[in-house]
């Protein structure tokens, strides 16, 4: 039986927040080198719309697709590992300027079906105006007052999206927050009351100390293909 948190299940949930990347090396290319041309322009379409893209990058986008949109010195090809190490998955490192970066993590080695986008820049947004850097407290006036998982472990800082007002998101939108890195040290006992694996509340006093803000975006793009 798998658990889920309504509407992913925990497996992919642990392969979309526990991965590490290999170092970044090239990979060779195999590609028409006809479309190999750079854009003069910079990217202006920074919108996520989860489940659906990441700017100009679509559930069907595939690597020679990208190479059209942002040109083959900007794409830098990876291997991620996922959860605990098991599985490996391919990925290709969009590296563009002024917070637009991004990482796309393929569901094949063909690299024509992306899973999801992750490691996005401050300038991606949502609809909502949720990006990179968004405080708790702008997450609670935009979400309402929602649950997420405590910190300092695998899931650490999740939030539970079916809690708040972007529960139409869930499945298709990982949220991830984080503490201000001297918070711990600073603030240990605010620190350790919303540590662990349970849930705790947007509104318990306990976060408020801790200068919390969003640490982490994933768009699902294809969900249900790893």
């Amino acid at each position: 039986m798998k658990l889920s948190i309504k509407g992913i299940t925990i497996a992919t949930l642990a392969l979309l927040l526990n991965y590490s990347a290999t170092p970044a090396i090239a990979l060779p290319q195999q590609i028409d080198r006809s479309f190999i041309i750079a854009k003069s322009q910079p990217l202006t379409d920074t919108l996520i719309v989860p489940g659906e893209r990441v700017g100009p990058v679509t559930r069907t986008t595939t690597k020679q697709d990208l190479v059209k949109l942002f040109g083959a010195s900007r794409l830098v090809d990876k291997t991620i590992s996922g959860a605990e190490g098991i599985g490996s998955f391919a990925a290709t490192q969009v590296n563009l300027k002024q917070g637009r970066s991004l990482l796309i993590v393929w569901s094949d080695r063909t690299r024509t079906k992306p899973l999801d986008v992750r490691n996005l820049g401050y300038a991606w947004k949502t609809r909502e105006g949720i990006g990179i850097g968004t405080p708790l407290s702008e997450l609670r006036r935009k979400l309402g007052n929602f649950k997420l998982f405590g910190l300092a472990w695998d899931y650490s800082g999740t939030i539970l999206l079916d809690s708040s007002r972007l529960s139409k998101y869930q499945g298709k939108l990982i949220l991830r927050v984080d503490a201000a890195p001297n918070a711990a040290e600073k603030y240990p006992n605010d620190y350790q009351a919303v540590s662990g694996d349970g849930t705790f509340s947007s509104s318990n006093p306990h976060w408020k100390p801790l200068g919390v803000r969003l640490a982490e975006i994933i768009v699902v793009l294809n969900p249900g293909e790893s």
